[in-house]
């Protein structure tokens, strides 16, 4: 089965580029960690705002919040596609990176996935 591309572009083939599953969970699980609240008309309270922090003290505190706010969106967000296993935020200089340890509902393999912006 393969689902829409994030973020949307046309493929090679001249038609909507499409992805597997796992890239598909991945590009969600991005989608929600990176949208800022506010950004998306119809649903304004969508997404962690996590890009927001980029700027923040790099302190212990910023990270625990950071997790907390990964976690709760995630399972606000995706609860009926993954279960959330953990959350861990590192933010170095102007890097933030967000990793994400997951199982996807109807499997009962962990996975996890590395995601990073630069400021």
């Amino acid at each position: 089965m393969a689902d829409f591309s994030f973020p949307y572009r046309i493929g090679s083939d001249g038609v909507t580029a499409l992805v597997g599953r796992d890239e598909h969970v991945r590009d969600m699980i991005e989608q929600v960690l990176f949208t800022r609240k506010g950004e998306r008309v119809n649903r304004p309270d969508f997404g962690a705002g996590v890009a927001d922090l980029l700027f923040s003290e790099n302190a212990p505190e910023m990270a625990a919040a950071v997790q907390h706010m990964v976690q709760s969106a995630l399972q606000l967000w995706l609860a009926g596609v993954i279960e959330i296993r953990g959350v861990d935020a590192r933010s170095e200089d102007s890097l933030l990176s967000v990793t994400v340890w997951y199982r996807m509902l109807d499997e009962t393999t962990d996975r996890s996935v590395t995601l990073t912006r630069q400021s």
